[in-house]
């Protein structure tokens, strides 16, 4: 049906051609099937370039908030080279005490269970000294947690603690380092560590890799300073972490989250005045949280950050209401 509608235009342009060469215009009708083509030539051109423009999302403003959405503007970002590792939590030795007898004695009383928070000089147990009958509190020596208890009322105290108490207001990571990687980590360095579970993150620094390795698994250790105020880095807990090598600045990039893939395209959803458009972009450097665009995109474009698969989902959908 394309053709048929460029026939009356072929037909008007012909007779003006014949006409022309008629009154001395001279062009001959190879001319005029050249000069005929020019117009089907530019028409096409004109469908080619502009093929793929009017795809949009309309969204009000409700529907933005109801789906998370989030808009950003495109601009310049630090684009991270990171060294990923794995570790496990383990108690900040430098904050855990082990609590003994002052003399040998029976013990009488014991007051706090593993698990059971402890203020320092709260009373853990009572011994009954040997030598002058005289009972006393065994007290701990600072704020933390009961993380052993070796005694029992009745038993004779030794040489073993009686109690553990840590501090887990801070805990260390110990981050496993192979032989490749040894060489690229240095004290001082900052590390974002993750539960993998709970998606749960955190900014630590290495403050210590162990000079000597494990002869088990022939690896070394780091060893990453976390806060740990809140008590959600529990010790024994397995971790990922990504250590920060190097970072560079990029003019322009968009969060990673907002990247999806429609035709073997990279694209992002851009604000437009008829709704959220689908970008086609060229990307470059990446560190998982954003990526370097190279084309595509001009600074200051409010684009979708967050939940940008909906959008594509949507698009999707009126796709196939559009085939049937």
């Amino acid at each position: 049906m394309k053709n048929l509608n460029h026939i009356p235009q072929r037909a008007a342009w012909l007779a003006l051609v014949l006409l022309l060469s008629a009154c001395g215009g001279g062009e001959s009708p190879a001319t005029a099937e050249a000069a005929m083509a020019k117009p089907e030539a530019a028409h096409a051109e004109g469908e080619e370039e502009h093929e793929g423009e009017g795809e949009h999302v309309e969204l009000s403003a409700e529907q933005i908030a109801a789906a998370g959405l989030e808009l950003v503007e495109a601009g310049p970002a630090q684009i991270h080279e990171t060294l990923p590792l794995y570790g496990t939590i383990v108690p900040n030795a430098e904050r855990t005490r082990e609590v003994a007898a002052r003399f040998p004695g029976a013990v009488r009383s014991v007051a706090r269970r593993i698990g059971d928070p402890v203020q320092q000089g709260e009373t853990l147990a009572t011994v009954e000294a040997n030598e002058s009958l005289q009972t006393y509190a065994v007290t701990a020596p600072l704020t933390g947690v009961v993380t052993a208890r070796n005694t029992n009322p009745g038993e004779q105290t030794g040489d073993k603690p009686l109690f553990t108490v840590a501090d887990l207001s801070t805990v260390w990571v110990e981050l496993s380092l192979f032989p490749r990687d040894v060489a690229r980590i240095r004290v001082g360095q900052q590390v974002r560590v993750t539960n993998p579970g709970s998606k749960q993150s955190a900014q630590g620094e290495i403050i210590y890799v162990v000079p000597f390795g494990r002869a088990e698994s022939q690896t070394r250790v780091a060893r990453v300073l976390l806060d740990n105020a809140e008590r959600r880095w529990a010790p024994g807990l397995y971790v990922t972490a990504a250590v920060l090598l190097d970072e560079s600045a990029v003019p322009l990039a968009v969060r990673s989250e907002a990247v999806q893939t429609l035709e073997d395209r990279s694209i992002v959803f851009v604000r437009t005045d008829d709704g959220f458009a689908p970008r086609p972009v060229t990307l470059g450097r990446s560190d998982g949280e954003h990526i370097e665009v190279l084309s595509g995109l001009e600074p200051g474009a409010r684009y979708i950050a967050k939940n940008s698969f909906i959008l594509k989902a949507e698009l999707g959908k009126g796709e196939a209401e559009h085939g049937h």
